[in-house]
């Protein structure tokens, strides 16, 4: 009883400072909060369309982009694969991107998954780190990579990994 007690009282806080503050309201979702799905997408179930547009611009103009938070172990492990063959990629830290959150539902609706790391070779998913660990081990990662379209091959990254790619044929 006293769990829903707090969340009450936490719900008529929220709508006391949507009358005390009328700026909280547009960047607050009280709807949501109200009826207690603070984890919902948009309304319609659709990430923002300017998210969406955001992920596949990055994607088209990069070889390898990697999704990711900076404190994930799985993420790190897929930026190490790519600094040992030595690939430039550029990272998306989600967890420090204004837009992480809703970034994070436009690539669920585009993959499938909502888990990070969501990594890109050559405009697909390839998927997590997990997948990317297997198709290194396989060397499968690094013809991926060589495929990549020329104007996507040397681009520069957001965070580490801004290395040019060295093929060892």
């Amino acid at each position: 009883m006293g769990v829903i007690r707090a969340a009450v009282i936490l719900q008529l806080a929220v709508i006391l400072m949507a009358l005390i503050w009328p700026p909280f309201v547009s960047s607050f979702d009280i709807f949501s909060f109200l009826m207690g799905n603070l984890t919902s997408s948009p309304p319609g179930g659709l990430p923002s369309t300017a998210c969406l547009q955001y992920v596949q611009d990055v994607v088209s103009q990069n070889c390898v982009v990697i999704f990711s938070k900076s404190t994930c172990p799985y993420c790190k492990m897929a930026k190490n694969i790519f600094n040992e063959i030595g690939a430039t990629y550029k990272v998306i830290e989600l967890d420090e991107h204004n837009d992480g959150r809703r970034l994070q539902e436009a690539l669920a609706h585009m993959t499938g998954a909502r888990t990070v790391p969501r990594v890109f070779v050559n405009g697909h998913c390839i998927g997590g780190g997990s997948d990317t660990r297997q198709l290194h081990q396989q060397g499968k990662l690094v013809p991926l990579i060589e495929q990549c379209a020329p104007c996507c091959a040397a681009t520069s990254s957001e965070g580490s990994g801004d290395r040019q790619f060295e093929s060892a044929k």
